[in-house]
């Protein structure tokens, strides 16, 4: 027999190693296709922000555009990477399960909702304390007033998914019973009145809490076991798809599941009935996928990249636009450098933003390295302070019983 250390480079075999380990360390009852569909979000979000965001330099100033103004046939980009829907339906299901666990345990409303919050706002202190920092630190560097406000607004839009989710999840208790047709109806009367009868566009923000409403409620009525045949799921994407489908062929929708600066109506800022009609199918698709992430999740190396992620997601989602506006703010120094400070507008833009993604990547690497101390909750992000990862805390836990019914909270 050969000498498996012999054979096996030491990188290729510490990694297997160390995802052999988180794979133990994780409850069996643990549903994987949970934390693979956050991460899957996550990431969609994520690299949908750096392809569709453009930042144009002119002259020494920066300025927002998108190549889905220039090129709308690439709208399709839009579809895959615009994950919103599925991360509030994955939201909506952990919170509602959780909130049940909890109780079960003699729990308070408050106890619950004040961890939640923490969990899901101590990551922004430090991204808003360094933007704290930035913007003046810019403005008295020399920078335009037009520049600044176009990085920081860009940097910190990520914030507003949180004001939004954490007023759902705080309304959780009411929510956990209520039909996701409610929030639809609101969203397609909100169209009606705006689009069809010529409405104030104000009513439009009514949306903002419906339409995420749509799913979040979608993920309740997951955890309450009404959504496991197959044909919920079918039914979600066929009718979703179709819909969206009609909205945007026939009523004059926009092709783009993300906002085009410039163009007179965003599906998404607010969201509009098209967009969440194809919400609901991605979150059809979704939940078809469950079985199949499972079993993929079954592998050691998959699991241990999901679990990771998982356990620095506020990091990354909080941090992968400061990534983008500091590569290309400092960037801009050595010129206008293609896919970065150049118009996009054309073929040669998109090849030259691929290459930027692994510099996108490395930089929230660092941002990662230096803050996810944060979201670990020390408040500090110290190094060395840290206590085991969620992943192995529940692994200890789950040799009570009442762990084993808080299972993903």
């Amino acid at each position: 027999m050969p000498d498996t250390a012999a054979v096996t480079p030491a990188p290729a075999g510490a990694v297997a190693r160390a995802a052999a380990r988180i794979d133990e360390a994780t409850p069996p009852h643990r549903d994987r296709a949970v934390d693979a569909l956050r991460a899957f979000a996550i990431l969609g979000v994520v690299l949908g922000h750096w392809l569709v965001t453009a930042l144009v330099a002119d002259g020494d100033t920066l300025r927002a555009a998108s190549p889905l103004g220039p090129m709308p046939w690439l709208a399709p980009v839009s579809w895959v990477f615009q994950t919103l829907a599925v991360f509030f339906m994955v939201g909506g299901h952990v919170a509602t399960r959780s909130l049940v666990s909890h109780r079960a345990r003699g729990g308070t409303h408050g106890a619950w909702l004040r961890a939640r919050l923490s969990r899901l706002f101590k990551p922004v202190t430090a991204v808003l304390a360094v933007w704290t920092v930035a913007v003046p630190a810019l403005l008295l560097g020399g920078a335009s007033f037009v520049t600044v406000h176009t990085v920081a607004k860009l940097a910190l839009s990520p914030l507003w998914f949180l004001l939004v989710f954490a007023g759902l999840t705080a309304a959780t208790p009411l929510l956990a019973r209520l039909s996701p047709l409610w929030p639809l109806a609101v969203v397609l009367h909100v169209d009606l009145v705006r689009f069809g009868l010529g409405g104030p566009a104000w009513l439009g923000w009514v949306n903002l809490v419906a339409g995420w409403l749509v799913p979040y409620t979608l993920g309740a009525a997951w955890t309450r076991g009404e959504l496991e045949r197959p044909r919920a799921g079918w039914t979600l994407l066929v009718g979703g798809a179709a819909a969206t489908a009609v909205l945007v062929g026939f009523a004059g929708y926009p092709a783009s599941m993300v906002g085009v600066p410039g163009a007179g109506v965003s599906n998404l800022n607010p969201p509009t009935l098209a967009a969440v009609t194809f919400g609901l199918a991605q979150c059809g698709l979704a939940l078809l996928l469950r079985d199949r992430l499972r079993s993929f999740m079954a592998r050691p190396l998959a699991w241990a990249a999901v679990a990771l992620l998982n356990l620095s997601a506020m990091t990354v989602f909080l941090w992968h636009q400061t990534a983008m506006m500091a590569t290309t703010a400092t960037t801009l120094l050595a010129g206008r450098l293609p896919g970065l400070h150049t118009r996009p507008d054309g073929l040669d833009w998109v090849a030259a933003r691929l290459l930027w993604l692994p510099v996108f990547v490395l930089v929230l690497g660092i941002c990662r390295a230096a803050f996810h101390g944060f979201e670990q909750g020390n408040g500090r992000g110290r190094p060395g302070r840290r206590g085991p990862s969620r992943v192995v805390r529940v692994q200890h836990r789950s040799r009570r019983p009442e762990a084993k019914a808080a299972r993903n909270a």
